[in-house]
């Protein structure tokens, strides 16, 4: 029980958040998200109807097609996120805090990608365009990503039609700033890194990463393509800002070791231990 209370809570601040940007900074400006929200941004333009209603009725065809495909309790907290989103924009009506349409779109932007990648720590969605990518993506050649892409890109240059070209162009800037902070906010400014490394002393550089920064090494049985020679291969994942360290102390041990750097998506178990994790 607790634990649905913390994600409700989650979930209302997330859309919070996103309702500030929204309303205060990008709406004003003419500049408008893309998804669900811009498309029903775009109506409530034309129509004079709140766009509190438009949300939450073009949304819900998408949570009731999802609602099979990809699991209730995803699309409940969905469903909750955009009936928050709803009820936040019929009282949050403060004055904008900038006229000037490129701080509006960045700062708006920054905003909105926050309150988004809130919701979708908390397991949920704003944007019902996001279930159908899901379903998409298993017919398609394409990815997630991709389609949900070519969705926004296409919303928002309709938007062209209903503001101005400018709010069109000034949307897709803070479309592409919300997709980098929501990335920042799930995947955290920590980013994960794995590494690769090829030397002959493995035994000791194993015991340098494990005891003196007390991260997981695995060992892999590897061979040389050229000469054939059997080696080991060391696999660990350490955070961004613990880089440099393993590369020095690697160096120190055998300062002709190999190492490839690379980035990861997600790390779970082991010695390994991500912040700011809500379970």
């Amino acid at each position: 029980m607790i634990s649905y209370v913390l994600r409700a809570f989650g979930l209302a601040v997330g859309a919070l958040i996103y309702t500030i940007g929204l309303d205060v900074f990008l709406v004003p400006n003419h500049v408008i998200d893309g998804g669900v929200v811009g498309i029903s941004l775009m109506a409530a333009q034309v129509t004079g109807i709140s766009f509190s209603i438009f949300v939450v009725i073009f949304n819900i065809p998408f949570f009731i097609f999802g609602y099979k495909k990809i699991g209730a309790l995803f699309t409940l907290s969905s469903l909750f996120s955009v009936l928050c989103l709803a009820v936040w924009s019929n009282f949050i009506h403060y004055r904008p805090v900038t006229s000037d349409p490129f701080l509006s779109t960045i700062y708006g932007g920054i905003i909105i990608g926050l309150g988004v990648g809130l919701i979708i720590r908390w397991g949920g969605s704003l944007d019902g365009t996001e279930i159908l990518a899901i379903i998409a993506d298993k017919k398609t050649p394409f990815s997630v990503g991709e389609i949900i892409m070519f969705f926004n890109l296409f919303i928002l240059g309709c938007s062209g039609f209903v503001f101005n070209w400018d709010s069109a162009m000034y949307s897709l800037v803070a479309y592409f700033i919300a997709y980098k902070m929501i990335d920042v906010v799930t995947n955290g400014l920590d980013e994960m890194k794995g590494i690769l490394i090829v030397t002959s002393r493995h035994d000791e550089v194993v015991h340098c990463i494990t005891h003196q920064m007390g991260r997981a090494v695995t060992l892999l049985n590897g061979e040389g393509a050229y000469k054939h020679e059997k080696t080991m291969v060391l696999y660990c994942v350490v955070s961004r800002l613990e880089i440099t360290k393993v590369k020095n102390a690697v160096r120190s041990v055998d300062p002709q070791a190999f190492i490839s750097i690379f980035d990861i998506n997600e790390a779970h178990g082991g010695l390994f231990r991500r912040k700011f994790q809500h379970g």
